[in-house]
């Protein structure tokens, strides 16, 4: 009720809003631009989220949208930036008309998706990193209209702030105002108070080791898309830069280098999705930090190990908790493998535009590389949507030991208590890789602490998500060989145990949702409790 009291009093003032005269600069977008998009949307196509609408030269506002992904990308206004492939009248023209559209369907009208604090935020970011393009050549009529929507879009922000779910959103929120007080003419006092907001996000979402507190290894990379161009323009203006903005960067580097194979992709843990390499890379350019990944990310709750061309990356922390868990994933004591330029062991990570439907289901324990108990996800979500899905009855504790021994093996023995409520049961894992990088050692042991728990049979299984890249191929009963598609190749042996080969299903694919495979050694607890195997190196 607070929150629509606060916009019904912003659209009553809305008149009293002081229209800037100018913009003062266009921070610059560091995303990639795409001249085939450019050349789709001035043809009147309109390729967002996975899907396509054509709008045959008319306003795409003006159209059902294909999805709710579709409609975030298309009024957060981000594919204006590939427009600027081509330096046209005609195209600046096209970008124009879609701009005066929204401002004549949406503009006056604070409700639906168009005016979601994220979308706002994206939408405020979109439209002064790329003015040039909207303006080139506009009359003053236009332009006054378009610097007028911007002041109140950014008056909204403001407002809403109070309103914002705490995380990446309201970090966006804070980046989307600093960079409007600095774009657009202020008084000092809105300059320091964008400043201070902004300082305030980086000492509480920011943790010490790097991370983002949603622990999502992605979060930290899409921020850092937007405070870069934000942390050049005060620069270049000449303002002070907030206190915590050069620090805070600096420390989200080392976080970012932890969770990247080799290859360039960032780790699938807790709502990550596919990662572009030329994204990854127009931010790594600016890294001034240097040194060699981490071995451990402490306050994140996240390990790597690494030797040779072979790294692994485990999840040894709780999911997030209250509203930050509507995007945690149940993937506690879950891991990676890559060798080289191939990742063989992943998680199914996260669809970027698939239904909630699909989006739920990724969360699950049975999506990542580590074992459930009985079909039951070690962290449980709540089933409403006015709750958005927080998880209700989480893992609580992590036990993390790392020992390295003499003959230059690295090895980390962890355990979670997600199962101890309903069948008393802790998960312990251990993975150790030796100092060549070429044999993986694993071993899960599921350890009963309350006989009251559960009478029930407990049936495990371990599972191991392989990458699509990768072909599986089953060797014997109790081993699988995978091979990548320059002939490297890893044998997955359990001695003793039959090692499966099942279909499976990768969600964080970059063309979308696609199919895989997955090895599976299932086993009941109660005569088995402890299984070993083995990744070795084969050619």
């Amino acid at each position: 009720m607070s929150r629509r009291i606060a916009s019904l009093r912003l659209c009553l003032f809305r008149h009293t809003i002081q229209v800037p005269e100018r913009l003062i600069v266009a921070p610059t977008d560091l995303r990639a631009i795409d001249p085939h998009i450019a050349e789709e949307i001035m043809n009147g196509r309109f390729a967002l989220a996975g899907r396509l609408l054509e709008t045959n030269g008319k306003s795409p506002f003006g159209f059902t949208l294909p999805s709710r992904a579709f409609a975030n990308r298309l009024h957060g206004f981000g594919w204006l930036r590939h427009m600027r492939a081509y330096k046209s009248d005609q195209a600046c023209a096209v970008a124009r008309a879609i701009v005066d559209s929204w401002l004549s369907l949406h503009g006056s009208r604070m409700e639906g998706i168009a005016w979601e604090i994220d979308v706002t935020s994206q939408r405020v970011i979109a439209w002064l990193s790329h003015s040039p393009v909207v303006l080139q050549n506009a009359d003053r009529s236009f332009y006054r209209r378009f610097m007028k929507s911007l002041a109140f879009q950014v008056r909204y922000l403001r407002r809403m702030a109070a309103f914002a779910p705490p995380g990446e959103v309201l970090f966006r929120l804070r980046i989307a105002l600093a960079m409007a007080s600095i774009a657009m003419p202020a008084r000092q006092s809105v300059l320091r108070k964008a400043a201070q907001a902004l300082d305030n996000e980086f000492d509480s979402q920011i943790l010490p080791d790097g991370g983002h507190i949603s622990r999502n290894p992605r979060t930290g990379l899409e921020l850092l898309l937007d405070l870069l161009p934000l942390r050049q323009t005060y620069v270049n203006l000449g303002h002070d830069l907030p206190q915590k903005l050069i620090s805070g960067i600096d420390r989200m580097y080392p976080a970012l280098r932890f969770f990247r194979h080799h290859n360039g992709d960032l780790a699938l843990f807790n709502g990550a999705t596919s990662t572009l390499a030329n994204e990854l890379m127009s931010v790594l350019r600016y890294d001034e930090t240097a040194g060699p990944p981490f071995k451990a990310m402490p306050h994140s709750r996240y390990q790597r190990l690494a030797a040779g061309n072979t790294i692994l990356i485990a999840d040894t922390g709780p999911p997030a908790a209250g509203p930050l868990s509507r995007t945690a994933h149940a993937g506690c004591l879950s891991f990676e493998m890559s060798s080289g330029r191939h990742r063989f062991i992943v998680n199914s990570g996260s669809p970027k535009f698939a239904g909630r439907r699909y989006v739920q289901m990724a969360r699950t324990t049975a999506t990542h590389s580590t074992v459930t108990l009985n079909d039951t996800s070690s962290s449980r979500f709540s089933a409403s949507e006015f709750l958005g899905h927080v998880m209700t009855d989480s893992v609580k504790t992590v036990s993390v030991e790392r020992a390295e021994t003499d003959d230059g093996r690295d090895g980390i023995k962890v355990s979670h208590d997600g199962y101890l409520r309903n069948f008393g049961m802790l998960h312990e894992r251990e993975l150790t890789l030796n100092a060549a990088g070429s044999i993986v050692t694993g071993r899960d042991r599921l350890v009963r602490q309350d006989e009251r728990a559960s009478d029930e049979p407990l049936r495990a299984a371990a599972r191991f998500h392989i990458h699509p890249a990768i072909n599986v191929k089953q060797n014997d009963r109790e081993s699988v060989l995978l091979t990548a598609p320059d002939g490297e190749s890893w044998l997955f042996s359990s001695p003793g145990n039959e090692v499966l080969v099942t279909e499976d299903i990768f969600f964080a694919d970059a063309s979308g949702i696609c199919g895989s495979d997955q090895i599976e050694i299932d086993f009941v607890v109660a005569e088995k409790p402890e299984i070993r195997w083995f990744l070795s190196r084969k050619s």
